[in-house]
């Protein structure tokens, strides 16, 4: 598997703008990816990009789920929103470029905007083999960040209180300022390669 950071990054093109991702890994497309057929599942599509940042987190030096307070509560991150756009088919026993393109910071998310890119070769007039991207997919996902609550114990025996306490295990939070810290320098990193 190749890993590809905003250092060493090349150029895509995405309709007319050309941009560094900020992280590009390949993957390998397995049997369990795909349906009948051969081509990958809608949903492994969410599963790409998930693996991607996951990835990305491991890089900048943090855990890609959980993070601990200073007293011991945990963070974490759901995904909120998603927002795909399926191009081309991802076939059986490819290799695929996921990247995270962009990242927004909001006080209390994170907005991701990933590609999926197949490589293809050509052979130009002269023999030259030239390397293009395919866009595959594309998304836009927001992470919203979430810290665990303990459960209140029900001091009624009315049963739709305790109902109530255990239905709100998470509440939101602002962005750790450790991971917004790591994606604001790989955002400065990809902004100076350009």
């Amino acid at each position: 598997m190749t890993t590809t950071n905003s250092k060493n990054s090349t150029a895509t093109s995405t309709g007319t703008n050309t941009i560094t991702p900020l992280f590009a890994k390949d993957y390998n497309v397995y049997i369990n990816h795909t349906d009948a057929g051969g081509i990958v599942y809608h949903a492994n599509h969410l599963v790409f990009f998930e693996n991607c940042r996951r990835d990305w987190f491991g890089q900048l030096g943090l855990n890609g789920y959980f993070l601990q307070t200073d007293n011991g509560d945990i963070q974490h991150f759901v995904v909120s929103q998603a927002d795909l756009q399926y191009k081309r088919a991802i076939l059986l026993d490819e290799v695929i470029n996921v990247r995270v393109d962009k990242v927004e910071l909001k006080p209390a998310s994170m907005i991701f905007h990933q590609s999926i890119h197949r490589h293809i070769a050509n052979s130009d007039a002269t023999g030259n083999i030239n390397t293009s991207n395919s866009v595959l997919s594309s998304a836009k996902i927001v992470i919203a960040c979430v810290q665990n609550q303990v459960q209140a114990e029900a001091i009624s025996t009315d049963k739709s209180d305790a109902t109530a306490a255990s239905n709100a295990p998470m509440r939101p939070i602002r962005v750790p300022q450790k991971l917004r810290s790591a994606i604001e320098q790989a955002i400065s990193e990809q902004m100076g390669s350009q």
